[in-house]
């Protein structure tokens, strides 16, 4: 049951992909990406820099007109719009291996759903000025790349490496590099000094993977990392050491039971934390487990709660959904109620529960004063 106290405040779901493309002519336009997600995380496309399009231009153009009017050398097996001059799109064609020669120019190389299993040392020699980089859905194996081979790529921005056959996280990438995409493949470590020298990334992706534990140095020199999702991995403890700089932590999908007192201190930053289809139960949550005053929204769905935690009165978005919970304790929400002490929720979710409308206490509504929707 929904009970919707409207006071005109439009909501947008943060779990909704959609690609954000910026268009010089007729400003933000939203397109969906329809044929793949590039790791779940939307990606800004900035018209005015010449960033072409993320989508294939498979069955979309006719490569014979793109030959056509492009004077430019293309290799065989690619495709080079003309209106995306720096743009080479080899994707989808069952590509065993990387094509002989890549233009000088290219910048923007597309190379998802072939076969690729590596490369060869020097295969990006010629390509010095890359910026992107799409490898999703090949077979990369982490034994064929090469530890230089990404070194000569100083311009290097965005790697994108979902869904290929890494055991472990690429080495060697240049400083420049700011996403980091390798969800879902099977990576169980990660080496020594990898991120060392990765000071700009920001965004880094490595849920549905096999990672248990994360080593005190793991992810050493993260300093400008934003988003960290490690969803689907095999998680059993919330794990320590992550980057203070952290503001959006993922760990949905693993098998935690429970968190320590005063666990994320260590990220003074913090604002989205979701944590849904664990094994998080009463005995497991320390007191003071979220008491962080930077939490903006926390996600505790399809877990094994029976009461609600005890969460900051700062928090405004509490997701609880297909829990045990059967009492409404407004002391979890509020510590004390009164002119100036009062919850700042504005979205609360209890509907999967064993609570009823009519089972909340009578001072529920003095806690959460500012609240805009609550799902029973």
């Amino acid at each position: 049951m929904l009970i919707s106290l409207d006071r005109h405040v439009a909501y947008s779901s943060p779990l909704l992909v959609l690609v954000l493309v910026l268009s010089a002519m007729h400003g933000p336009v939203w397109g969906s990406t329809l044929d793949v997600d590039y790791g779940g995380v939307p990606l800004w496309i900035n018209r005015f820099l010449g960033e072409p399009s993320v989508l294939s231009l498979r069955g979309r153009m006719d490569p014979s007109w793109f030959r056509a009017v492009n004077t430019q050398s293309c290799p065989s097996e690619c495709e080079c719009p003309v209106q995306w001059p720096t743009a080479l799109y080899c994707d989808h064609r069952a590509l065993g291996e990387l094509p002989a020669e890549l233009p000088a120019r290219t910048q923007y190389l597309f190379l998802q759903g072939n076969q690729l299993t590596g490369f060869r040392p020097d295969a990006f020699a010629n390509a010095t000025g890359l910026r992107w980089l799409f490898l999703d859905r090949n077979q990369l194996l982490s034994g064929r790349l090469d530890a230089g081979l990404f070194s000569g790529l100083t311009r290097l921005v965005n790697v994108f490496m979902n869904n290929n056959n890494l055991t472990e996280v690429p080495m060697g990438l240049p400083a420049g590099v700011r996403q980091l995409r390798l969800a879902y493949n099977h990576i169980e470590k990660i080496p020594p000094g990898t991120f060392e020298n990765l000071r700009n990334l920001t965004t880094l992706l490595l849920q549905g993977n096999r990672l248990k534990v994360v080593g005190e140095s793991d992810f050493k020199g993260l300093s400008s990392l934003s988003l960290l999702d490690l969803s689907g991995n095999l998680f059993e403890t919330f794990p320590r050491h992550l980057p203070p700089s952290v503001s959006q932590l993922y760990l949905s999908n693993n098998s935690l039971v429970g968190m320590e007192g005063g666990i994320l201190q260590g990220l003074p930053g913090l604002r989205y934390l979701r944590l849904g289809r664990n094994m998080l139960r009463d005995g497991g949550m320390e007191p003071g487990a979220f008491n962080l005053s930077s939490l903006v929204e926390l996600e505790l769905s399809y877990n094994q709660l029976t009461h609600i935690p005890v969460v900051p009165t700062t928090l405004q978005y509490l997701y609880l959904e297909a829990n045990q919970i059967s009492v409404f304790n407004v002391s979890s929400l509020c510590r004390e109620v009164s002119i100036t002490a009062y919850s700042r929720i504005k979205i609360l979710r209890l509907d999967g529960n064993k609570l009823r409308p009519h089972e909340l206490p009578a001072d529920w509504a003095m806690c959460l004063r500012v609240l805009h929707h609550i799902y029973i």
